[in-house]
């Protein structure tokens, strides 16, 4: 029976892995009932340290209400337009609140379960009609919900907390569900692509994978990528990668730098968060139709509201795809649904249950070409962008994946909080797929070596995090302690076949018909098994802010390989204990300006093999796990009274053991060191009423620091690793007009820049630097009585730039996208 039909991949995996859930959902209630009980002697009026600028009152109100951690609702119609002065000092809760509306007729109502809303003061009641309320709150705040316009104030991914962006001393961006619209990006590389210090294209124009290169790390994975505050359990050593459909997403935060403390294995460079969209207590629906190059077509929806018991909301959105390529024969497909539901039992506990299906009939291009035909001319000619090096008979890259999960939060009093989030995923990817290996030797000038891989890859991964959060105080010193116990179990069963394929020439236009020759490569089943138990506490003293955090892991990974000819059937296994620390200190000033500094460390298990010939044979054993670690200092800046954000941070990274693969191998093998420093500017600002801006610059300096392991008579020692600029820039405007005769129009446009960088780990050629450019126009049709109706046209590369966007060898590069239009109608209702 083939593996992939055996039982274990149907049903035990999905089986443990809820009765896993089952028996942790309690652990958290548990564990807090006797921390809660021990603190029961605290007030829970206790007071504690704030400092928040004068600014709009419901800015004011949603830091103060995360800050002491309590929930509020919020009625929107009561704060439309109103200001505070701001809160500095020692309040409890309903001083607090007292302080900050004083002068605005408004009082902070508490409830029996501690719960607070806004009403109206007694003399005022009865002349205000009140509007659904809100629910803002749990232990994070605004920090994960909805966010209005470009700019978001808060973000749980540097400290699982609800943390104000000014006052968190590491660099985090956050792309908002309006900037992703807007923008017209059709995966999660494109949202993220006007951020400082990302390469969000190292493989050109593939969006098969969403591959985000960080600082100038880019291992060649996607194992950076996060979903609801997991991490998103692919398999970087094989095709199994997961990828999630922007339409799905609400928000994306991005943490620069090493954080292991927090989340366990980790890459140095970074991670990319996405928030999934959660069910909403008011009713909205939404239709969404889009049409652009390549004959792509899409269809979206998203509903979303209470039931008839108003304590549960649910939600339910799908997309569906379907389109060519500009390279010739390729196309891409997706029919997927995300539902989810919460249900709020008391006002202090909630639980969301979360689940997602996703079939790809069709992948899209994941191939490249030699930097001779693309980089630079061979012969006076280029290759074409359209130009397929591979074979449509055997073309195929087929992937199913769903997720199952749930987020459980409880709030035992104004000191605790508990948090569970549990995620179980299941990948089954099918793929055949004939690529070129550079020029031949003895065929015809400009014919192309060709190879074939076939994959049958199945996987099941599951994780859950527990957390604990306590805020209290001693003395002057104010405190957020987050604890937590996570795990996370993967399991990969591959299947790869192997052969070669007659050469193909580029240039002359005519494809004879191929020949093939193909044989069975290996099988391989391969584990991964982490437990880590962290602390993190973040200190308040007046204006200063500390964060400190430590992190313990177990790790177990091993992989068995077999039916191998070439190599034979080998077995290893390693544990690995790792710590990891970090620190953080920042400084915030009354006029807005924390300048701060941090130090941080990362690590992460390969589960990727070494192929190392001995006087006995080939000895295939695991890679080195690489870690890493970064010092970055900064300031940020966010003007009184604003939204807008302003960073500029320095950083010193640092990486070893990063698995690689140059030109003249097939196999990785470990680097001895990379280390990256630079500088990152960016500014989020809305200058004037409905005009958002984004700007942002990079400067990097990445080196290999140390030369290949056992690589004898090739010395990268001072090169720069392929795919990364010394300087990179990118500036986005867009404008809505609200009054006269073009009231309703949206016109926004934009500009990214990629300085030059190599073709190779040996520095032997450059690529050109390129300028792209981006323009959107859209228009609200409710303004000519169609009410809810929308439409936006997207152009990214404006110009048409014929472009090579990076390469991993001489071999291997990738061009970027072409001129894409889009043009999507959407109907609110």
């Amino acid at each position: 029976m083939p593996f992939q039909d055996r039982p274990y991949h149907r049903s035990r995996p999905l089986a443990q892995a809820i009765r896993a859930a089952l028996f942790c959902l309690p652990l958290a209630t548990l564990v807090a009932a006797p921390a809660a009980m021990a603190q029961s002697a605290v007030s829970e009026q206790s007071v504690r340290s704030y400092e928040i600028p004068a600014g709009p009152l419901s800015s004011a109100l949603s830091r103060f209400a995360g800050e002491a951690g309590v929930m509020l609702s919020v009625d929107g119609s009561l704060l439309e337009g109103r200001q505070s002065g701001g809160l500095s000092g020692q309040y409890g809760v309903d001083e607090g609140f007292d302080a900050l509306l004083q002068g605005s007729g408004l009082q902070a109502v508490r409830n029996a379960q501690g719960t607070y809303s806004l009403a109206p003061r007694a003399e005022q009641a009865s002349t205000v009609e009140l509007k659904p309320m809100v629910v803002e709150g749990f232990a994070l705040g605004n920090a994960l919900g909805e966010v209005e316009g470009y700019n978001a104030t808060h973000s749980s991914v540097a400290t699982k907390t609800s943390m104000p962006l000014v006052e968190t001393s590491q660099t985090v961006s956050v792309v908002t569900r309006q900037q992703i619209e807007d923008q017209g990006s059709r995966s999660i590389a494109q949202a993220v692509r006007y951020t400082p210090g990302l390469m969000s294209s190292p493989y050109g124009a593939t969006t098969r994978y969403d591959y985000v290169a960080m600082r100038g790390i880019n291992d060649g994975s996607v194992d950076n990528l996060y979903l609801d505050g997991q991490k998103l359990l692919g398999d970087s050593g094989t095709y199994s990668s997961l990828q999630v459909d922007p339409y799905f997403v609400e928000r994306i935060d991005i943490l620069k730098g090493p954080s292991s403390v927090l989340y366990g294995r980790s890459l140095p460079g970074g991670l990319v968060a996405m928030t999934t969209k959660k069910p909403q207590y008011e009713t909205r629906r939404q239709l969404q139709l889009s049409y652009g190059s390549n004959d792509y077509k899409q269809v979206a929806f998203d509903l979303t509201g209470p039931l008839e018991d108003e304590r549960i909301a649910y939600r339910l959105v799908g997309v569906a795809k379907d389109a060519d390529n500009q390279v010739d024969g390729i196309e891409e497909k997706r029919y997927a649904v995300m539902p989810s539901l919460s249900i709020d039992f008391t006002e202090d506990t909630r639980l969301t249950l979360l689940a997602m299906l996703q079939h790809d009939p069709e992948s899209g291009y994941h191939g490249g070409l030699p930097a001779v035909g693309s980089v630079s001319s061979f012969n006076g000619q280029r290759i074409s962008r359209s130009f397929f090096e591979g074979e449509e008979e055997h073309e195929q890259f087929e992937r199913d994946q769903q997720m199952i999960g749930y987020q459980f939060e409880h709030r035992f009093n104004d000191v605790v909080s508990a948090r569970q989030n549990f995620q179980y995923l299941d990948s089954r990817v099918e793929s055949e797929q004939v690529y070129q290996y550079g020029y031949t030797t003895n065929g015809l000038p400009g014919d192309l070596y060709r190879e074939y891989t076939g994959a049958d890859e199945a996987l099941h991964a599951w994780s859950i995090d527990n957390q604990l959060q306590f805020l209290f105080d001693t003395g002057a010193l104010s405190h957020t302690l987050v604890t937590g116990l996570d795990y996370q179990r993967r399991k990969t069963k591959v299947s790869y076949d192997g052969g070669y394929v007659s050469s193909v020439n580029p240039y002359t236009g005519a494809r004879p018909t191929a020949s093939y020759s193909f044989y069975h490569q290996y099988d391989e089943s391969r584990k991964l098994e982490q437990t880590g138990l962290y602390v993190q506490d973040l200190i308040g003293l007046g204006n200063w802010r500390f964060s400190l955090g430590a992190r313990q892991d177990w790790v177990d990974v091993s992989f068995d390989h077999v039916d191998d000819a070439t190599y034979g059937s080998h077995k290893d296994e390693a544990k690995l204990e790792q710590f990891t620390g970090r620190i953080g200190v920042l400084y915030a000033f009354e006029n807005g300006v924390s300048p701060y500094v941090s130090y941080s460390e990362s690590f992460n298990p390969n589960t990727s093999s070494a192929y190392n010939l001995t006087a006995n044979g080939w000895d295939i054993s695991l890679l080195d796990p690489t870690e890493g670690e970064q010092i970055e200092a900064g300031i940020k800046y966010q003007p009184l009274g604003t939204d807008d954000l302003y960073t500029i941070s320095f950083f010193d990274l640092k990486q070893s053991n990063l698995s690689s693969k140059d030109s003249s191998e097939y196999f990785f093998r470990s680097v001895g060191e990379i280390t990256s420093k630079g500088v990152e500017f960016e500014a989020r600002v809305s200058p004037m009423e409905n005009l958002n801006v984004l700007a942002s610059y990079t400067y990097m300096d990445v080196e290999y620091s140390k030369d290949y392991v056992g690589r004898p008579g090739i010395n990268n020692r001072g090169n720069t690793p392929n795919a990364v600029a010394r300087n990179m820039a990118s500036l986005w405007a867009d404008y809505t007009f609200a009054q006269g005769p073009l009231a309703g129009l949206q016109i926004g446009g934009g500009a990214r820049y990629f300085g030059k960088s190599w073709v190779d780990a040996e520095n032997t050629l450059r690529i050109p630097s390129y300028t792209l450019y981006d323009a959107m126009l859209g228009y609200d049709l409710s303004r000519v009585g169609l009410q809810g109706v929308g439409v936006r046209l997207n152009l990214n590369n404006l110009t048409d730039e014929k472009y090579v966007a990076a390469c991993n060898s001489l071999s291997q590069c990738y061009y970027g996208e072409a001129r894409n239009v889009m043009a999507t109608l959407t109907y609110d209702f």
